[in-house]
């Protein structure tokens, strides 16, 4: 695709006036350091009045891209925006001197500019800075959108940020919430006694999810290696070498298709207790969710068309009596293979279960489609069945049944956690199924991982893990509806790049 020619014009014209600002000395400089900011002048004197700013005779130094130039003859009024938010600077042809106030009628929406003056108030009260000095400081040779219409088009969003950031203030308000989301997760575990920790991204096997990896290839040692689906596995290593509370903010590799809640690359953070069981998981889940609610002022917002109140207790719910309270029919047959896979034909559309299936692999194929769509407020659904849940521990009265949860916000699943295995042996037997069904065609299923059964030999306490989707709970919380708006570079499928480029002369 090329250039349209209308913008092809507009960056012969900026490329010549670079020309010419280059032949007049100007070579991209870097000595100019601002000292304020436009959120720290409105935080300042945001009371302040025009007579008192006079008389305070406050100078600062600015720096920031032009938004907006009104020429009014012998002065003017520009408006920049620095990363905290936007200015007016006014400009006098006397002040600045005939020579600099005519350099800067020549300068585009989008150049970066330095500015000093004096901080005061126009008649209208506007805020603004009266300069004694500018200079430019870097040239924007591409136009920028007139209006927000004029970059209504996602995939322009998606792929290049820096302009979406640039004209598009609730695009940035969105990333500067993620910023905080992660601080508090991270500030939230540290306050607990967690340990933040590193595990290696490169693996010599995928584990600690159902997941398929990418694949790379170590040169040096001749060997594959992948992109780690998941942390847990390092982790609770770490559980068993005596970290008893351990955390990473971690990103994590699926080879799987995108969505609206799915990217191939995504962050998790994921935590781990010792001597604590998902019951203590749970709490400390809705405790860390609350918290960053309340201190963003998010206890109720609107998500997916719907009201989510997070100041209440979250509800709870066993995964076969949610599926039971859609299909009484199936009350008592939670373990019956035959009878759920026939349920499960009528009722899934396009359904395709896999030969190694077994009875909990249906139920928790109905709780997908009949109930979890449903789970608008806040609900940890527990009692997942063994068959799904290779990694979790066996509940004591119900061995069919594991001690784990999911967390159901707006429909989508939040977060996952579970008491963990600890059994060496019964561990060993898990994976060991899982490698039948990867023998099976199950791509998803991870190999035998047989390191960490003799981490297990040597004896892990028991424990309870986390792992909270930080995409989607920054979804959550924005009000965002597709992942990639809350990912500053969304994987997307290579672009079609035109053949020539006007301003490069080919």
């Amino acid at each position: 695709m090329s250039e349209p020619a209308e913008q092809s014009e507009q960056i012969l014209v900026r490329r010549s006036k670079l020309e010419q600002m280059r032949a007049g000395g100007f070579a991209y400089p870097n000595a100019w350091r601002p000292d304020a900011s436009a959120a720290d002048l409105a935080n300042r004197f945001h009371d302040t009045d025009a007579e008192a700013l006079e008389g305070m005779g406050e100078r600062v130094r600015l720096a920031g891209r032009v938004m907006g130039h009104r020429v009014m003859g012998k002065s003017s009024f520009m408006h920049i925006q620095d990363g905290s938010g936007r200015i007016q600077l006014f400009l006098n042809r006397q002040v600045l001197g005939e020579e600099a106030y005519d350099a800067t009628k020549k300068w585009d929406l989008g150049d970066l500019v330095g500015a000093e003056g004096a901080v005061f108030r126009t008649k209208s009260g506007e805020l603004s800075l009266r300069v004694e000095r500018i200079e430019a400081l870097a040239k924007c040779l591409r136009p920028l959108p007139e209006k927000w219409h004029g970059l209504s088009d996602k995939e322009v969003r998606y792929r290049q940020r820096y302009l979406d950031l640039i004209v598009n203030e609730d695009a940035r308000q969105v990333f500067k919430l993620r910023s905080s989301v992660v601080s508090m997760l991270r500030r939230g575990l540290e306050d607990r006694g967690f340990m933040e920790v590193e595990t290696p991204m490169l693996q010599v096997q995928p584990g600690g999810a159902a997941a398929r990896p990418f694949v790379t290839h170590h040169n040096a040692l001749g060997m594959d290696l992948f992109l780690r689906i998941a942390p847990e596995l390092y982790l609770k290593r770490l559980i068993v070498g005596g970290f008893e509370r351990v955390f990473e903010l971690n990103r994590n590799f699926r080879n799987e298709g995108l969505d609206a809640t799915h990217n191939p690359e995504f962050s998790m953070v994921e935590f781990y207790q010792a001597y604590a069981d998902f019951n203590d998981a749970m709490d400390q889940t809705e405790a860390l969710i609350g918290e960053v609610a309340a201190s963003l002022g998010i206890n109720e917002g609107e998500w997916n068309g719907a009201t989510i109140d997070l100041s209440k207790p979250f509800s709870r719910v066993r995964l076969d009596e949610a599926v039971f309270a859609k299909r009484p029919d199936l009350v008592g047959h939670a373990h019956d293979k035959a009878l759920l896979a026939t349920v499960c034909l009528q009722a899934i559309p396009d359904f395709k279960p896999l030969i190694t299936w077994k009875a909990g692999h249906y139920l928790t194929a109905l709780f997908e489609e009949l109930v979890e769509p449903e789970l608008v407020q806040p609900t940890f659904v527990t009692h997942y069945p063994v068959d799904v849940s290779p990694l979790a521990r066996r509940n004591a009265e119900e061995p069919q049944v594991t001690d784990r949860f999911e967390l159901f916000i707006g429909g989508r699943e939040i977060a996952n956690g579970f008491s963990e295995l600890n059994d060496p042996d019964d561990q060993r037997a898990r994976f060991v199924a899982q490698a039948q069904a990867r023998l099976a065609g199950d791509l998803e299923a991870p190999p035998l991982d047989e390191d960490y059964i003799r981490a297990l030999e040597f004896g892990m306490p028991p424990t309870a893990g986390v792992g909270i989707g930080v995409d989607r709970l920054v979804m959550l919380m924005s009000g965002q509806h597709s992942i990639r708006d809350v990912l500053l570079f969304p994987h997307m499928r290579p672009e079609l790049r035109p053949e020539s480029h006007p301003e490069s002369g080919s």
